[in-house]
């Protein structure tokens, strides 16, 4: 007996309808998450590493990165610089071994306003791939979309072939300029201004449609489709799985496991949002943004100027925090404990 498509999609979680129409990505350094929800891609971020260094489960990898620092040598900060990059690239590897896409590695965030740094940090972040035996082409360097970082995603991608994912994205300005920077991706964070809109205004709850950070990245993929911009769009920063259901049909969502495991046992039928037709539709005059315009246009968006900064320091503090920890490790070690 045949099973008409409606009642098939009401046996379907919205998980599996999702991925139909979009790249889901899990935003984790959680092998066992990636393992149970069997995401294409997966991202990770200073947070998240710091949080999965902590767990019993992963100490192997980072004992693995001391070792590998110490032995590089160098003072205590070049060590400890090493032991971060090989501790990402590290957890990188493993996540790679159970996904058929790609896995996003962080640069520093306190790079943020330095270009060439951040240029050299993301060749030395592909070089230990490589020497771990993954291609480039697997793996999506992060970067913080200031200028500066959009300016290193731009010479990353033309001069050395190596891919960008541009985070900690608030802006349509911040979008426009990564678009005309040709970087691969943008990782616009739907739930952080959402987050903004309810501590600074007096509306305290929204529709999905109506959400401020779902208007935002539904505007960006209009934008990008109607002027055929090879740039995709991967919302990030999800507070609920209705943001997530409203972006349906963007090129890629990266979801964190709590809401993934929501989306796996919701049955609600879902469908498409986002479409390059309604997009072709859309009433969005093309903009072309040196950095003078990039400046003032991103500084008239008050959301955006106050959660990229916040969102530059946040990373920091936990960059911080993980340096931190493996200065006590490298001392233990050192110690003989």
């Amino acid at each position: 007996m045949s099973v008409s498509p409606d009642k098939r999609r009401k046996m379907e979680s919205a998980l599996e309808q999702l991925k139909k129409y979009t790249v889901v990505v899990a935003d984790t350094g959680d092998f066992n998450a990636i393992d149970e929800y069997k995401p294409q891609d997966a991202t990770t971020n200073p947070s998240l590493i710091l949080a999965a260094a902590k767990m019993p489960a992963y100490q192997h990898l980072v004992d693995q990165a001391i070792k590998y620092g110490i032995a590089k040598g160098g003072s205590e900060e070049e060590q400890v610089t090493n032991i971060m990059d090989k501790l990402f690239v590290s957890f990188g590897v493993e996540i790679l071994k159970k996904i058929p896409g790609r896995v996003s590695t962080e640069v520093d965030a306190r790079l943020s306003y330095d270009k060439d740094e951040m240029v050299a940090r993301a060749r030395r972040l592909i070089g230990l791939y490589e020497d771990a035996g993954i291609s480039k082409d697997r793996v999506l360097i992060k970067l913080s979309s200031t200028w500066e970082g959009i300016q290193a995603g731009r010479e990353l991608e033309d001069k050395y072939g190596i891919h960008c994912n541009m985070t900690l994205l608030f802006s349509f300005a911040q979008a426009v300029a990564c678009a005309e920077a040709k970087v691969t991706l943008i990782s616009p964070f739907v739930g952080r201004i959402l987050d903004w809109y309810k501590e600074n205004t007096d509306r305290k709850s929204y529709e999905p449609n109506e959400d401020p950070g779902v208007v935002s990245v539904t505007k960006i993929y209009n934008y990008y489709k109607k002027y055929g911009y090879s740039t995709v769009v991967m919302g990030a920063s999800f507070r609920n799985t209705g943001e997530v259901k409203a972006l349906a049909g963007c090129d890629l969502l990266t979801i964190s496991p709590g809401l993934l495991g929501e989306l796996s046992q919701d049955h609600d039928t879902v469908t498409p949002c986002l479409t390059p037709q309604t997009a072709k539709a859309a009433d969005l005059d093309k903009v072309h943004l040196n950095e003078k315009d990039f400046r003032w246009q991103h500084n008239e968006d008050r959301m955006a100027v106050e959660k990229l900064s916040d969102g530059i320091r946040k990373f920091a503090a936990d960059a911080i925090k993980l340096e931190t920890m493996i200065k006590e490790k490298i001392q233990n070690v050192k110690n003989g404990q």
